[in-house]
This record gives C-alpha cells, structure tokens and sequence, in this order.
C-alpha cells in the first residue's frame, strides 16, 4: 500500500495520513504544543506503527472514515493496535482524563451521557459532583431553578 493515493494525475496524500502524522508528532516533537500531555507524560507509538504503510492498513482494516479520529481506549496507554479505536468527536470527549465518569444502578456513563439522558444540563451534574454529592444524590434529586434576582430584567 502506498501511503499516497493518486487522484487526477497528481499525488495526494491518504486521508488518515493527518491522524498519523498528529499521533507522531504529539508523541515525539518536543516543541509540539500537545506534546506535554502525550509524549511529555510517557505516550508513545509502538513500533510497527513508526512506518505509515503498517499504520495504513490496521486503519483501513479498522473503520477508518473522514470525521473519524484517532482514539486510544486508555487514555494513558500508548498508541497500538490493542489500544487504538476511529471514533467520533463526540464518542472522544467522553473519554478524557479530566472526564467525569459515574457508576450509578450498573451503568457507566459520562457526566455529559448522563445529562443528555436525563434531560438536564452538564454543568448542573458537574456542580454537584464537585460539591462532594454521592452519585445517588447527583442522578436522582431533582433540578431546582432558581428565582430570578431582585432587579434582573431578563426574568
């Protein structure tokens, strides 16, 4: 597999060529501005992947689409094979470090899962959460609103 494909005449590179060289690049550029929070923590590329044609195939074998991007499972595992997934935008912001998970009647899901479930604000869950509520409390009280302040005329 060449790393280019050729479309009317000129060469042009593939489409998961920027997801690979954003991998590389986060990973071992030391003047990346990622690259404290992979390479600078530890993450790497394993081996096989250092050559582009290898990483081509497992993504093309893998669900590779455009909007797709790279993710790794674990978030502080390396970037290999095992731990590597195409996802979406949104499937990627649920799996952060600084996100909040909550585990509540067997369910594991996002804060963020959790209010588009229940109808609810992110932020409202995330106060809670960082208010020291139990996971019980956070999920099952109900959402007050506040009364409008004296003066406020957007009531």
């Amino acid at each position: 597999m060449d790393v280019r494909e050729k479309s009317s005449g000129e060469k042009r590179l593939t489409p998961w060529m920027g997801s690979y060289r954003s991998m590389m690049d986060r990973c071992y550029r030391k003047t990346a501005p990622n690259y404290p929070a992979y390479g600078g923590r530890g993450i790497s590329v394993c081996g096989e992947w250092h050559d582009p044609e290898v990483f081509g195939i497992w993504a093309e074998a893998n669900g590779f689409q455009k909007g797709l991007t790279l993710e790794r499972k674990d978030v502080n595992g390396n970037y290999c094979p095992e731990n590597c997934t195409w996802a979406t935008p949104k499937q990627q912001a649920n799996n952060r470090r600084n996100t909040i998970i909550l585990e509540w009647n067997g369910e594991r899901k996002s804060v963020h899962q959790w209010a588009g479930e229940m109808g609810v604000s992110a932020s409202t869950l995330k106060n809670r959460y960082y208010l020291g509520w139990s996971v019980k409390e956070i999920l099952s009280l109900p959402v007050t609103r506040r009364k409008p302040r004296r003066g406020n005329t957007n009531a």
